[in-house]
């Protein structure tokens, strides 16, 4: 839980939320946390993994540095079993050639990533629609642009109402009372065209002597727009049949006699669109945005099999669906209150990136704590072949990997030292990818159950956190900077 200097309240299980958004006072805690929430941003997880494998691994060399060890020779260790452990994971991974057709696979990573920051319903819910909006953008050997996938939430409900939209969905709809709110077969005119009075581009004034001038000024400045307006009429009449209906979405102004133009025509309009939401409808319905009103033609026109808008107090969504391409969609976030909004935010967006990892990986590595426990038996194995005082490091190493199964099994209530040591057995008796059931405290195979970790995310974590830790033990004090720190060097200004 954190709180808020003007008592803002957030409850979160998202480590780099809690990175974020929490004041770290001491200058390691504050180096870790900023590498940890680097990484988050680069590979999308492991925040949590990260923070408690790196201060593991400062835990377990001070136990030999009270002895007396210099931490050099620890950092050495340290360095030879993080080489040893990432050739070992990429003999652990499990290569996923056909994961674009596999649903269910790529279902158990994002179930895998969302049950850890939500409840099992919701992340079950949510885990599906993560699912349906990646396939929905996602083209084989290419990479995967996450940003055409919106996130639009609305404050009502319940959060397992959460869904995915096969189009877009706007936060503003009409600004007329007559025109349609609901149609099917839609043509859709994405345009960035001004359909208002507007003022001159110069400075510039206008100056008659009798009323006659001033109503055919007025009536000129109106014609100008209404042509306008008409051009997108006369559009409309050219390419709807029976049963076909007209949608213009306009990044520009829509003044209220224009609107009502449109609105007898029974065409629907939206003014003042965003601009991004402009670059996810073509990629969605198809069509081309159009700057002028010159060069309409039905080949600039986008299709959507249903539009409908839907009013929440003061808000309105207008809702663009069955759209022809879908290369852009939305994820529709319903919540009671902005504290699940925001939570379900989090996740979200840990679950898109877990899924990208995992199809631009073409692997995945069997969850569990199953590979901090087979990588742990393996340094512990091969420690004797190294020669002096490193293979101490190899052995905080291996004793350091132990503590996400061991954080798994207290978090989960189990005893600790009975549930490791049971699938340490196991693995040695099978040879099989064993993790730990943290349902039961029992030995299982996570690949049967369909738990999954990200390659990208298990080999980032190991490198960030040995680098992170050997820089730190290798520190020999810690001093407080003048003013100066962090300006070029000669950048400092004469002693008067």
């Amino acid at each position: 839980m954190l709180v808020g200097g003007a008592g803002q309240i957030k409850i979160t299980k998202d480590g780099n939320v809690l990175l974020h958004e929490m004041q770290i006072q001491h200058p390691t805690a504050m180096m870790i946390a900023r590498a940890a929430t680097a990484m988050d941003d680069e590979v999308g997880d492991g925040t949590t993994s990260a923070v408690l494998f790196t201060g593991e691994l400062l835990k377990q060399a001070e136990r030999y540095t009270s002895e007396g060890l210099h931490p050099r020779l620890i950092t050495e260790g340290y360095e030879i079993a993080k080489d040893m452990v990432l050739d070992f994971l990429e003999g652990y991974k499990i290569d996923q050639p056909k994961i674009f057709k596999d649903r269910e696979v790529i279902a158990n990573v994002v179930r895998t990533s969302l049950r850890t920051k939500l409840s099992v319903e919701l992340a079950d819910t949510m885990s599906e629609a993560i699912v349906d909006s990646i396939l929905a953008i996602a083209e084989e050997d290419k990479p995967i642009d996450l940003h055409m996938i919106e996130v639009m939430h609305m404050q009502h409900r319940s959060g397992t109402d959460s869904c995915f939209v096969n189009g877009i969905v706007l936060d503003h709809g009409a600004r007329h009372p007559d025109m349609p709110r609901y149609m099917e077969n839609c043509h859709i005119l994405t345009c960035n065209v001004s359909m208002e009075y507007e003022k001159t581009e110069i400075s510039s004034g206008f100056y008659f002597s009798n009323a006659a001038e001033r109503e055919k000024l007025v009536a000129s400045e109106r014609k100008f727009t209404d042509e306008k307006v008409l051009k997108v009429i006369e559009l409309k009449r050219k390419v709807c049949k029976e049963g076909e209906t007209f949608v213009v979405i306009n990044q520009k102004g829509i003044d209220p006699v224009s609107l009502d133009m449109l609105a007898k025509e029974g065409i629907y309009a939206v003014r003042r669109a965003k601009r991004r939401n402009m670059e996810r409808l073509t990629l969605a319905c198809g069509g081309t945005p159009v700057n002028s009103v010159d060069d309409l033609e039905p080949e600039v026109l986008g299709w959507a099999g249903k539009i409908h808008e839907e009013t929440l107090g003061e808000e309105k969504y207008t809702f663009v669906e069955d759209v022809k391409l879908g290369r852009s969609c939305t994820l529709l976030i319903r919540g009671p209150n902005k504290h699940t909004i925001d939570q379900i935010k989090d996740a979200i967006r840990d679950g898109l990136r877990a899924v990208k990892n995992a199809l631009e990986d073409k692997s995945l590595v069997p969850g569990a704590g199953s590979f901090e426990i087979a990588a742990s038996r393996m340094l512990l194995r091969r420690k004797n072949a190294v020669n002096g005082k490193a293979k101490l490091g190899i052995q905080a190493f291996a004793d350091a990997l132990l503590v996400v199964p061991k954080t798994l099994a207290e978090n989960s209530g189990l005893d600790v030292q009975d549930s490791i040591i049971k699938v340490e057995e196991e693995q040695e008796r099978s040879e099989l990818p064993f993790g730990l059931n943290l349902s039961t405290g029992e030995p299982f195979l996570p690949v049967s159950e369909g738990v999954w970790d990200s390659y990208t995310v298990k080999r980032q974590t190991l490198s960030l956190a040995t680098i992170l830790a050997t820089q730190l033990l290798l520190v020999d004090e810690v001093m407080k900077a003048g003013k100066s720190m962090g300006k070029p060097a000669g950048g400092m200004e004469p002693e008067e």
